[in-house]
């Protein structure tokens, strides 16, 4: 079995992705109730595609950690993982996706990765949402569903600017991972 290998440069890499992902997900845009735009995942994607489905899930599982612990105001609680997983699997699918593909994606391609992690992270929060408002008693279909279709335009919306932003951003990373 071939060892997850990792130099000082991206294991600094990783950390600053980690921090940017938390710090995201802190000044998030909230529309009231169970809306909020954020870019937490960015950091997420940029790890996964620059060094694979490892680093991706480290730095989304550690980054919305972070920030459940420091910033959510609830803690560690009972659903605590289920608000991470969505993150954990984002890192994962993109991560595993840059890599079967030598990390070398088209502009079509890393839209399509793009829209299907989003996709992921909104469905995995909704389920989230769900279990958390069950377990804590404040169930609502209208709360918890109500705002489905938005949230899923908005993804859609996220992951198409995402995959005309992100290679704009991985050009100059990649070089300079070149040069260490």
């Amino acid at each position: 079995m071939k060892k997850h290998r990792i130099s000082t440069r991206q294991m600094a890499l990783n950390a600053m992705l980690v921090a940017m992902c938390t710090v995201l997900a802190a000044i998030a845009l909230k529309l009231g109730g169970n809306l909020k735009i954020t870019f937490e995942s960015v950091p997420v994607h940029i790890g996964a595609l620059l060094f694979g489905p490892v680093d991706g899930m480290i730095i989304g599982g550690l980054g919305t950690f972070l920030y459940q612990v420091l910033f959510s105001g609830y803690g560690i609680t009972a659903t605590t993982p289920l608000w991470i997983l969505p993150y954990i699997v984002c890192g994962l699918a993109v991560g595993a996706y840059a890599k079967r593909r030598d990390y070398s994606l088209s502009r079509a391609q890393l839209i399509f990765i793009m829209v299907v992690s989003e996709l992921a992270i909104t469905l995995l929060n909704t389920f989230a949402l769900y279990v958390d408002s069950r377990l804590y008693g404040y169930y609502s279909a209208a709360f918890v569903f109500g705002t489905l279709a938005v949230r899923l335009a908005i993804c859609a919306a996220k992951a198409v600017c995402f995959g005309v932003v992100l290679p704009v951003l991985l050009r100059p990373l990649r070089k300079l991972l070149r040069r260490a």
